[in-house]
């Protein structure tokens, strides 16, 4: 009956042969062969179509194609690089088994064959828990990722030793289990023999046990893994290799422990706001502005001891009241601030910030004719796509130009004109390229006042059209009372490699030195002769002889007398015939008509002028010619003044003799006869009086206007000529230019002297030898040069690319500055130690590098985590950083973990112990020299870390199963 029914469930390909004409003994026998053949295929086939056999198939088949592949392959297929790892990559395949989704990922190294310690930094978690290498991990897919249910979490486990096992493969695989926050796993490996490697890790969240937080009940924690639990294991002696890595933290860089570094700076900020504290940056060349974020949050001190041999407890418990200063190794790592990196999320204020908002404010500068509009949202001038797109954009905007109140307004203008320094104390610390960018040297008023708008609210239209409107009245104030302009040079020439707002304030300080001295000669004049008037005769016979004593001038080179009785070379009708203000003979030339030497008079200074004045002089010659009209009047003025100096030095001069000396080329000589070669001919023309020559044709015309200034010009020296420079007149001319400004027209100027005056203000900081620093910087200085230079030549309008390329200037000064701080950051906290100083930052701009061509490229870096030996005798800096905690910080002290660190117990300690045993065949080998030959494998691994309220364990153990 059995073999009937198994018949007739069989598929055609397993039924009995036809068993006719043969005995019915031989038939009986070939039916029992056959259910037997019959009986093994159809378990074969049914084993071959249970999903859990289908299931432990599909992971051998990828397991197989992993290892046929090998690493490089694998690489070439698409291997992800770990975040956190140098050299670790996994692959990943999905499947299925009764309704449920997995993922098995396979973690591999490029190079396996290279020995990594316990403490190697690069080490996956799983690397770290267990001593292995590659590794397999398998988990559903899933929200938490985890398997809650044990015992689906062990058939999970079998199915993938199982493969494994098919594929002669040792790699370890593991499941993660429990809750996700505990960071469980169970794990198997075989290990190619008899003996199979098990593991199992588990975290304790809270209310770790007092017992351990101890090294000593951790250390009995291990033992009792492998000893009998009748022993006492105080007491007990077992041959335990030990190591530990202790991590410690420095308190906050801007904490209190900073206050060694610095003081306290507090008052109102130029937006209005009250800001007091510690400032970490007080001797750095920004503190004026702004105070920076500390770009070093804290280090980390990783202090590795060697592995030891541990035989008690009481060993444990001295090793817990060790000084850290016993290690073998200290490692620092800093914890640098991510708002520190380009494209970060954070709010980072610096120059770069500001400097956006003023781009921000010259791009809306172009809609309105003056800036007085831009005072007033609701003004009557106020210009109506300005005010409708201010109301469009609601609140938000109407904020976004806000004005900060007129206290901090006064403030800036009393920093900026009452407190201004001397422009004697001044020094030209700007960086050698930066005469390439046409803006006002940082010390300069013009600059100075860029800076502090800069800074002024949030640096928007209407507080920089506030704040200018109030400088140009403090300017007027200063004209009109006759006081110095601070931070401005009193005396020329005139820089026209600045700005032209610069060389305005400049002529406009040079103007009220001169009206100042002109006021003070007056009085002067005054004040002696109401002296000479009070005073007797007896009085005016016996006086000092000093206080007639005169003062010659006139023979000083380039010094001119400013007095009240001032002649008008036009007026003045004297002949005096008496040779006047000369300063030398003019070598081998003669007056034409008295055979007379020709003197060389001194001159007045060619008048002072700003850039604008210069065109508008080349423009009226070009333009006029030899004609001098209205608009020549300066060249009128300074042709007249040499007219009159020539004639006073050389008295019997006519006007050839002026062209001669003032103009050679309009005095054409003569070809000289030919002779022959004798040189008593030559000698003869030497001699020949008055000299060959003629005027030009231009100078010889009837009507010429140079004749006629001629004719008209007196016999003045130039000490008693009128000025050339007439400050009244200059005065008010730079006054109409300050006031009549247009907003694009002052917003150009600011923008290029804000930018310069900025740069140069960051260099000052002192940051150590960082030679990628001073490539930034001249970098830097070029490309600002090169993208200010449409604003120099007035080459800007509203729908200009420029003001993107003024954005990403702003974004690679941002660069520079945060490289900048973190630079002055590690240089004042390293003052003793500049190699460490140097290597970080060295490895941080590699690293910022690297993070640039990633985010060009959308491939995700990981974050910068440097470790830095450090040497012997830089140990005790970095151990001093570590300042006792106060009272006010008593919460950090839990003081319940041992191995302190000048009252500091480690964030994180981490320990491996360890138990080797010697093996023969398949079984553990007894502690003998019998065995000493055989090999030695770890049969049990404890992996511990955390603090007092977390702990977490890692156990791997090795039987022969």
């Amino acid at each position: 009956m059995a073999s009937s029914s198994s018949t007739t469930t069989t598929s055609n390909k397993f039924q009995v042969p036809a068993t006719r004409h043969k005995p019915p003994k031989q038939q009986q026998e070939e039916l029992e062969e056959n259910e037997e053949e019959e009986s093994l295929e159809h378990f074969d086939d049914f084993t071959l179509a249970s999903s859990w056999e289908r299931f432990i198939s599909e992971i051998e088949a990828v397991c197989r194609l992993w290892m046929s592949d090998g690493p490089i392959n694998l690489l070439e297929k698409g291997a992800i690089l770990l975040e956190n790892s140098g050299s670790l990559y996994k692959v990943k395949s999905e499947m299925k088994h009764a309704m449920k989704s997995y993922y098995m990922e396979y973690y591999f190294e490029t190079n396996p064959n290279v020995k990594d310690g316990d403490w190697n930094f690069d080490l996956h978690d799983l690397q770290l828990c267990f001593g292995v290498k590659e590794f397999l991990v398998i988990a559903p897919q899933s929200a938490s990722g985890v398997l809650l249910d044990a015992p689906e979490a062990s058939k999970l486990l079998s199915a993938v030793a199982i493969a494994l096992s098919n594929c002669s493969s040792l790699w370890p695989a593991f499941v993660p289990v429990h809750d996700p926050s505990r960071k469980a796993y169970i794990g198997i490996q075989s290990m190619g023999t008899v003996f199979t490697r098990r593991f199992e890790a588990d975290r304790i969240g809270s209310q770790v046990p007092v017992k351990l937080m101890h090294l000593e009940g951790l250390y009995e924690l291990f033992v009792s893994k492998f000893a009998y639990s009748t022993l006492d294991l105080s007491i007990h002696n077992f041959k335990v290799r030990f190591t530990m890595k202790l991590t410690y933290r420095t308190l906050p860089c801007d904490d209190d422990y900073m206050k060694g570094f610095g003081g306290e700076k507090s008052g109102e900020n130029l937006s209005g706001e009250k800001s007091n504290g510690l400032q970490w940056d007080v001797d750095c060349s920004w503190s004026e502005w702004y105070s920076a974020e500390d770009p070093v949050k804290a280090f980390e001190l990783v202090a590795i001891l060697s592995e030891k041999m541990v035989e008690s407890s009481m060993e444990m418990a001295e090793l817990e009241n060790a000084s850290p200063h016993e290690a073998e190794k200290w490692l620092i790592s800093p914890r640098i601030s991510p708002n520190l990196l380009e494209g970060s999320k954070g709010n980072w204020v610096g120059f770069a910030s500001q400097l956006r908002f003023l781009v921000d404010a010259l791009e809306m500068s172009f809609q309105a004719q003056f800036l007085e509009d831009f005072v007033s949202v609701h003004g009557y001038h106020f210009p109506s796509s300005w005010l409708e797109a201010v109301e469009n954009a609601g609140a938000d905007n109407l904020k976004s130009l806000a004005v900060p109140p007129p206290t901090v307004r006064d403030r800036v203008l009393k920093e900026l004109f009452i407190d201004g320094v001397e422009f004697s104390n001044f020094t030209d610390d700007g960086h050698k390229t930066a005469r390439a960018i046409k803006g006002a040297p940082r010390e300069f008023l013009f600059a100075q006042f860029c800076l502090h708008a800069l800074w002024f609210g949030n640096c928007n239209i209407r507080a920089i059209s506030v704040l200018w409107l109030e400088f140009v009245r403090e300017v007027r104030w200063c004209w009109e009372e006759t006081q110095l302009l601070p931070r401005m040079p009193t005396n020329g020439p005139i820089d026209l490699s600045t700005c032209l707002i610069n060389q305005k304030l400049q002529m406009l300080a040079i103007c009220i030195e001169k009206k100042s001295q002109q006021t003070e000669d007056y009085e002067d004049c005054i004040g002696s002769l109401d002296h000479i008037e009070s005073m007797s005769e007896e009085e005016s016979v016996v006086g000092d002889d000093s206080s007639i004593k005169p003062t010659p001038s006139d023979d000083i080179p380039g010094i001119v007398d400013r007095k009240p009785g001032i002649v008008d070379l036009f007026n003045d009708k004297s002949s005096d015939l008496t040779r006047r203000g000369s300063a030398g003979i003019v070598d081998s030339m003669m007056l034409l008509k008295s055979y007379q030497s020709m003197h060389v008079p001194f001159t007045q200074e060619p008048p002072l002028m700003t850039e604008d004045m210069h065109e508008e002089r080349l423009q009226a010659v070009e333009a006029l010619g030899d004609s001098f009209s209205f608009s020549g009047q300066l060249e009128r003025d300074i042709l007249t003044s040499d007219m009159s100096a020539f004639k006073a030095a050389n008295p019997d001069a006519v006007f050839e003799d002026f062209i001669r000396w003032h103009s050679p080329g309009d005095w054409e000589e003569d070809e000289p006869v030919d002779h022959g070669s004798s040189s008593s001919s030559t000698a003869l023309e030497k001699d020949r009086w008055p000299p060959r020559g003629r005027l030009s044709k231009r100078m010889s015309e009837q009507g010429n206007l140079w004749r006629k200034i001629w004719d008209r010009a007196p016999a003045l020296p130039a000490s008693e000529q009128k000025p050339l420079l007439d400050p009244n007149r200059e005065g008010e001319k730079v006054l109409h230019y300050l006031e009549t400004l247009q907003p694009h027209q002052l917003l150009e100027q600011m923008v290029c002297t804000a930018f310069r005056a900025a740069a140069d203000t960051l260099i000052l900081t002192s940051y150590g030898e960082l030679k990628q620093m001073e490539t930034e910087i001249q970098q830097l200085y070029v490309t600002m040069a090169t993208t200010l230079r449409p604003l120099q030549v007035n080459r800007l309008s509203a729908e200009s690319n420029t003001f993107e390329d003024l954005r990403r200037v702003s974004a690679a000064f941002e660069r520079v500055e945060k490289l900048m701080t973190l630079g002055a950051s590690l240089q004042r906290k390293f003052r003793r130690a500049p190699r460490l100083a140097r290597e970080i930052f060295n490895g941080y701009y590699d690293f910022s590098i690297s993070k640039m061509e990633s985010l060009a490229e959308q491939i995700v870096e990981k974050g910068f985590d440097m470790k830095l030996e450090l040497r012997n005798q830089e140990r005790e800096l970095l151990s001093n950083m570590f300042v006792p905690p106060t009272a006010s910080q008593s919460w950090r002290k839990v003081l319940s973990m041992g191995n302190l660190l000048n009252g500091h117990e480690p964030i994180v300690r981490e320990i491996v112990f360890s138990l080797r045993d010697k093996a023969t065949g398949n079984h553990y080998a007894a502690h003998s020299g019998s065995f000493s030959h055989k090999k030695e494998i770890e049969t049990y691994r404890m992996y511990i870390c955390g603090t007092s309220n977390d702990l977490r364990v890692a156990l791997s153990v090795a039987s022969c199963d």
